[in-house]
């Protein structure tokens, strides 16, 4: 019995061996561009700048990375031309908030990286974990999204993100702006009623408590020991020396200088309130991510400079009371509040291609397609604190640009020809195409 039983391992470990070697196969071929030698114009297209401006038949030039020039009427002289008749040009979609690079295949423990023991985990780096060949990046690109925000998961601090372009050999080719802030998964402090909180809360969350506990006093409990943690660490920079280097401390300097970002992961009222509180109380540049709430308190927000990225257009309420299709209105709320606000795609299995279409149903319940595609564009650059450099088609930014057929906005339109990070050409190959044409071939399709 224990030769059989050892056989049968072995046989269950080739299979996975041969499935992970054919979806490492997937994309062989498919590589990070060289740098840009030659200046290009795209011409004759409708440029949207990702700032609620659109230019008709204009053109936009890029040499060595940059862009050098956008307009109705410029110069294309020593550029290579590429003639976008009837297409659409827009800035590189951007990814807010994903694990993108961090997990692969959710059922094979050997590819998810996402996670690290412990509780504050200030420390660890979502950068240094990323994986540049993930296969999924594919998908991202030819869907025209070129940037993504790398988060880890777990602990009540999850450790920092950082910001990768989508065309590299590996993660410090890919790092854009590395370690631009720390996350921290807010305790949850009441179950709701119905909606995603029927039931008494998320399973596990942060605030559960053990059986026949309260959980609000846990989740006050830990959030207590957090406030506690960022005194300490306070406490530790008014030092002028320090006898000991504490590294959990020294990762989360930038909050109190403002270099870095506190992201907040909560979705109900009462958590954001006190996201607030952390704001005011320490000084830090603060965000909320998920914010399914965030449309109840928009005003309070806005007065308090707190940004929100929302996580997931099409989910449900967090309230049986809220009208059912609240968060693809929530967009429109925060806007008309004057909340700065970007859209994410955080879906299990779309696995973040979807991000221009969460974008795109928030066009339909409220927003203009111009405010829809600034929500994925500058004001998730601004969020991300990138602004300077991309998130627009302007002078002097990076060029990140991608070419669509149709209104990338729109699934049934929407078509990605051509995509340029930091002016190189980009492969916009990925798996699923690759399918496509095998199996395309195989039964004698044309």
């Amino acid at each position: 019995m224990k030769r059989k039983y050892f056989n049968m391992k072995k046989i269950t470990g080739a299979f996975l061996c041969l499935f992970l070697l054919i979806q490492g196969k997937a994309q062989e071929t498919v590589y990070p561009a060289p740098a840009q030698k030659d200046a290009i114009a795209l011409t004759n297209a409708t440029i949207h700048i990702g700032n609620g401006q659109v230019i008709k038949n204009g053109t936009v030039v890029f040499s060595k990375g940059k862009i050098t020039d956008v307009g109705a009427s410029v110069s294309t002289s020593g550029a290579k031309v590429i003639d976008c008749k009837g297409k659409h040009i827009y800035p590189g979609l951007i990814s807010p908030t994903t694990n993108l690079g961090l997990a692969e295949i959710d059922a094979v423990r050997a590819t998810l990286d996402e996670r690290e023991l412990g509780d504050m985990n200030t420390n660890v780096r979502s950068i240094v974990a990323y994986n540049s060949d993930s296969k999924i990046i594919g998908t991202l690109r030819s869907n025209g999204i070129l940037l993504a925000n790398v988060v880890p998961q777990g602990g009540t601090i999850s450790g920092s993100s950082s910001i990768v372009q989508l065309d590299a050999w590996n993660w410090e080719d890919a790092a854009y702006k590395m370690d631009n802030g720390i996350h921290f998964n807010m305790p949850q402090l009441s179950s709701g009623r119905g909606g995603r909180r029927g039931g008494g809360g998320f399973p596990g969350g942060f605030g559960a408590a053990a059986a026949g506990g309260d959980p609000a006093a846990a989740a006050f409990e830990r959030i207590d020991k957090v406030r506690a943690f960022f005194k300490e660490a306070k406490a530790y920079y008014d030092e002028a020396t320090h006898e000991h280097v504490n590294l959990k401390f020294e990762a989360i300097k930038g909050l109190f200088n403002k270099t870095q970002t506190f992201f907040v992961h909560t979705e109900g009222v009462k958590e954001m309130e006190v996201a607030v509180e952390f704001a005011k109380e320490f000084g830090f540049k603060t965000v909320i991510v998920g914010g399914n709430d965030s449309w109840k308190i928009a005003d309070f927000l806005k007065d308090n400079n707190i940004a929100v990225i929302l996580n997931q257009m099409h989910s449900i309420p967090l309230s049986a009371d809220d009208d059912v299709d609240q968060p693809y209105k929530t967009p429109s709320q925060l806007q008309q509040a004057g909340v700065l606000f970007a859209i994410s795609d955080t879906h299990a299995e779309t696995r973040g291609r979807n991000l221009m279409f969460n974008a795109g149903v928030a066009a339909a319940y409220g927003l203009t397609k111009e405010q829809a595609l600034q929500a994925i564009t500058l004001s998730a650059a601004k969020i991300l604190g990138i602004d300077d450099i991309t998130g627009s088609l302007e002078k002097g930014k990076d060029a990140n640009i991608v070419v669509s057929e149709g209104d990338i906005l729109d699934p049934k339109s929407s078509k990605v020809t051509n995509a340029f990070i930091q002016g190189r050409t980009v492969n916009l190959d990925d798996h699923g195409k690759q399918l496509y044409e095998r199996y395309k071939y195989k039964y004698g399709l044309k």
